[in-house]
């Protein structure tokens, strides 16, 4: 007798689709405020303007980093590293997403691509982009072309518009390792 479908067990789908969104607030660079130096995708970015975080505030690997998480179906990045554990004061980011993607590949899964967007009133992103993309593609382990980073503004409305934050979103795509063309 074969079993019901309702008792099957399920078969992991061929791709996965993660979604990461992370905000910070922008307050002037310290001494000024309680700004840190603003980071995005590792880059370090002149601005008189930083994130307010516990750790170094890059937004757009924390974007990443849920994103990965999400598409695994894992703890997300506040459970992984909550904000209240002195152990990650001042962590470099770039240690979340290296550990999502431990996880990632230990659970037999690759990066496809992945689609971000920074929204920033100002500076502009344009010319940081190619180190953004490479940075985070070797974070990765993939070609810089599996990347991309689209940088809007806030038009002048809201709290990004206004330069009182910095957003960031991330759609990824895993396919199962050793599937990823």
């Amino acid at each position: 007798m074969s079993e019901s479908p309702a008792h099957a067990v399920a078969a992991s789908p061929p791709i996965r689709v993660g979604l990461g969104w992370d905000r910070h607030r922008l307050e002037p660079i310290a001494p000024a405020g309680a700004g840190r130096p603003l980071v995005l995708g590792t880059v370090r970015l002149e601005h008189d303007r930083g994130p307010v975080s516990h750790s170094d505030g890059d937004a757009l690997l924390h974007a990443i980093t849920d994103a990965v998480l999400g598409a695994l179906g894992f703890e997300d990045i506040g459970q992984l590293f909550p904000n209240d554990d002195p152990r990650h004061a001042g962590a470099d980011s770039r240690v979340f997403l290296e550990e999502a993607v431990r996880r990632m590949r230990e659970a037999g899964w690759a990066v496809a691509n992945i689609d971000a967007v920074v929204a920033l009133e100002r500076p502009r992103l344009g010319p940081h982009k190619p180190a953004m993309r490479a940075a985070i593609a070797g974070i990765l382990g993939v070609p810089v072309d599996r990347v991309n980073i689209k940088g809007k503004t806030g038009e002048g409305v809201d709290a990004v518009g206004d330069g009182r934050a910095v957003d960031a979103h991330a759609v990824v795509l895993l396919t199962p390792a050793g599937d990823a063309r």
